[in-house]
Parts: structure tokens; sequence; C-alpha cells
């Protein structure tokens, strides 16, 4: 069923249909694993594939991305990322928050080291 809505969608609508394999093929980038080099090479493919289709918004993220790659292909050494560390600053915020401010920065330390500690 969702595979015939998708092609009704894309027969109808050709400019999407090179959108979702632009998008496709980025997320492919990550899903297959492998050194820098070959990712660097997946998304050197990726990016002439996207001045190939000419899509306007497309343009402008790889151009971001090219502008970050060095940063975004440090994740192929170990495959990690810093999402748990932005998920504890998150939570910390909306404590901070709850709390309504810091007036006593060594009270709130020690209620944060109770709470996430």
């Amino acid at each position: 069923m969702q595979k015939q809505r998708s092609e009704i969608l894309f027969r109808e609508f050709p400019e999407l249909k090179k959108a979702y394999e632009l998008s496709m093929m980025f997320r492919n980038c990550y899903e297959s694993r492998g050194t820098i080099v070959e990712a660097k090479e997946r998304f050197n493919a990726w990016y002439a594939k996207v001045e190939e289709k000419q899509i306007e918004s497309f343009l402008v993220v790889a151009d971001s991305i090219r502008l970050h790659e060095a940063t975004i292909l440090n994740y192929f050494t170990n495959r990690s990322t810093n999402a748990s560390a932005e998920s504890f600053n998150a939570k910390l915020k909306g404590f901070r928050g709850l709390v309504r401010g810091v007036r006593d920065k060594k009270f709130f330390l020690f209620r944060v080291a109770k709470l996430f500690g």
C-alpha cells in the first residue's frame, strides 16, 4: 500500500522523487560502516548527485556540510557523538528553568548531583 502511494506521488511530483533519492543517499552515508576515507568518498558522490539534480535546498545543505566536513567525518572514527552531553545540558537548562534560576551556586550543584548523579 505504501509503495503504491509513493509511486503515485513520485509520478505526480518528479522533483519530490529527486529530493527523496538524495535524502536516502545521504542517509546511506551514515548507515554503512567504514573508515573516514570511505565516508569522504560517499559524501563526494552525494555532492556530485546534488550538483546533478540542482535542487536549491540541497545545494544549500551540501555547502553547509562541506563547510563542517572535517568535524562531521570525526563521527566515523569510532561512531560516537556528543548526544549524551547535549542531552544532559538540556536537562540542566530545564531544571534551572524549573527552579527559576540559580542564586546559590553551591546548593544548585548539590541538587543537580543528587538528582542526576
